[in-house]
């Protein structure tokens, strides 16, 4: 589809973002730092769906509107979060995840950084670095030839910059529009105050 330069309108009750897809063909340089304080990554083997979506909707919905794996049922996220090829990893901090590291190699020969973030309790702290370095480790360990991800105008507005310096190339971009999680009753209406609702 081919879009003539200009404005076009965003239907009431949805949002609108723009989504840039990122790539790293080969691991880039780590850029090492420690665990933040009181802090312990830890692989979860078998993740139940109320844990996950509690931990997804701290470091995602409430700031950034996250809402893909709120919408899912619980069948189709527990098909992926079991995967053999899927890998969830918790960052914990003083025992309780604050910290959400998700790849997924189902796809041959590449790995997807399918979700990936911090709570607002380790904004600010090294743990994003400390994430990063392990899903680049641990994605290339599986004998991949690219590893990708992609994030949206909605996200931290320094995320974008985040996969950048951290040796992922922006490959292409769109824009995505979709109902808006507040209104369909995934995420309460004080979600991402930043984000106005169009009723």
């Amino acid at each position: 589809m081919t879009l003539d330069d200009g404005f076009y309108e965003v239907p009431r009750g949805r949002v609108a973002t723009v989504v840039t897809h990122l790539e790293m063909r080969a691991p880039a340089p780590l850029r090492p730092c420690a665990p933040p304080e009181g802090c312990e990554l830890r692989r979860i083997e078998a993740p139940e769906a109320e844990w996950y979506r509690n931990l997804f909707v701290r470091v995602g919905g409430m700031d950034w509107l996250w809402f893909s794996r709120l919408r899912m049922p619980e069948a189709q996220l527990l098909g992926i979060l079991r995967d053999p090829k899927v890998q969830v990893f918790a960052l914990e901090k003083d025992g309780r995840a604050e910290g959400l590291l998700e790849l997924d190699f189902r796809a041959a020969g590449e790995c997807e950084l399918a979700f990936f973030g911090v709570s607002a309790a380790l904004l600010g702290t090294t743990a994003g670095r400390f994430l990063m370095n392990h899903a680049i480790g641990a994605a290339f360990a599986g004998d991949i030839a690219r590893l990708h991800v992609h994030t949206c105008t909605l996200d931290h507005p320094r995320a974008l910059g985040f996969y950048l310096r951290s040796g992922f190339e922006a490959t292409r971009q769109q824009v995505e529009v979709q109902p808006d999680p507040r209104l369909t009753g995934d995420l309460p209406e004080s979600a991402a105050p930043q984000v106005p609702i169009f009723r």
